[in-house]
């Protein structure tokens, strides 16, 4: 892929104009935004991949088992409840197309709709644990692959200024084989740190010590300070065929030599992601409104991670005008 150097290379890179440039390279390319409206629409109006029969007798069996049910607060025990429920009625396994950190982007998943226009889906119970672990193995690997080659169009179009199909899919099966990698690795470091901290957590809840929510918040701090240096690890992958390890070092590097307007970069983004996503959501999920906010969603979210490609490009080109440092 020939990637267009940025007319403002010899000086930092420039948020705003990342996301102009990566909106105007969407326009352009309009037909992007299909990736993510085939997920929504699989999400959505296909069938739904329950597990509320095995989310009830899990309940269960955890309200009838001594020490666990019984030692919690009244209002943890309702909250407990509702989040069972939650999960039983409006869980659909193929949100695991939706996956991290690399994926088609996808309104729906974090929706959870249970209605469709003119009624409801076909719904699927899955009784089998081992079924469910399967299935949601198998969908979470097919969205890192589908992930993969949504990243690399992307990034053409947003780099080169057009789409290389046959090039894209020969950098396709090297690149997923990365970003599964690069996935087991976030899972590991997710693991390291969640577990020691769930435990800790629950011991302050349940022990009634008021430091509960003190920990959370240090828990969620830092998981933050860890990933924030990772946000651009598949970027690598996908613009300059780096391996996993490479693509992950040249990340930490970048957001540490560019912090101020990394962080300003990412928080923009956030912002406008979150903020667009309230107004896509206002639509009922059984109206065939939803259409225009799953197609506004497609839009901005492909707008936004075609701006991270020409931020991460600029940014890189700072850094080996202005330091000397190669990729």
């Amino acid at each position: 892929m020939k990637i267009v150097d940025s007319q403002t290379s010899s000086i930092h890179p420039k948020p705003i104009a990342s996301f102009l440039a990566g909106f105007d390279a969407v326009t352009t390319h309009i037909l992007l935004v299909v990736f993510p409206l085939i997920l929504d629409f699989t999400i959505w109006l296909g069938p739904h991949l329950r597990i509320k029969t095995l989310v009830e007798a899990v309940y269960i069996q955890i309200t009838r088992t001594p020490g666990l049910g019984m030692a919690q607060p009244a209002e943890m025990t309702q909250m407990s409840k509702e989040f069972w429920d939650f999960v039983a009625e409006r869980f659909n396994l193929l949100t695991m197309l939706r996956s991290f950190p690399v994926g088609v982007p996808s309104l729906m998943s974090g929706r959870s709709p249970v209605q469709i226009p003119g009624g409801e889906p076909v719904f699927m119970d899955i009784t089998s644990g081992g079924s469910v672990l399967g299935i949601g193995l198998v969908l979470s690997l097919v969205g890192l692959v589908l992930g993969t080659f949504y990243y690399i169009v992307v990034s053409q179009v947003s780099l080169s200024g057009k789409a290389n199909w046959k090039q894209a899919f020969n950098q396709w099966p090297g690149a997923a084989i990365q970003v599964v990698a690069l996935a087991l690795l976030w899972v590991v470091l997710f693991l390291a740190v969640s577990v020691p901290a769930s435990c800790i957590i629950s011991f302050f809840v349940l022990s009634g010590i008021p430091l509960g929510q003190i920990t959370l918040f240090l828990y969620f701090g830092f998981l933050l300070w860890m990933f924030f240096p990772l946000l651009f690890s598949a970027h690598g992958i996908v613009v300059y065929r780096l391996n996993m390890l490479a693509s992950v070092r040249n990340s930490v590097r970048l957001t540490r030599l560019s912090m101020p307007a990394t962080s300003l970069f990412f928080l923009a983004l956030f912002l406008i992601s979150q903020v667009m996503d309230i107004i896509w959501r206002w639509p009922a999920e059984n109206s065939w409104f939803t259409l225009v906010g799953t197609l506004g969603h497609a839009f901005v979210s492909t707008g936004l991670l075609a701006a991270s490609f020409i931020y991460y490009r600029d940014a890189n080109v700072w850094l080996q005008k202005t330091l000397g440092l190669a990729i």
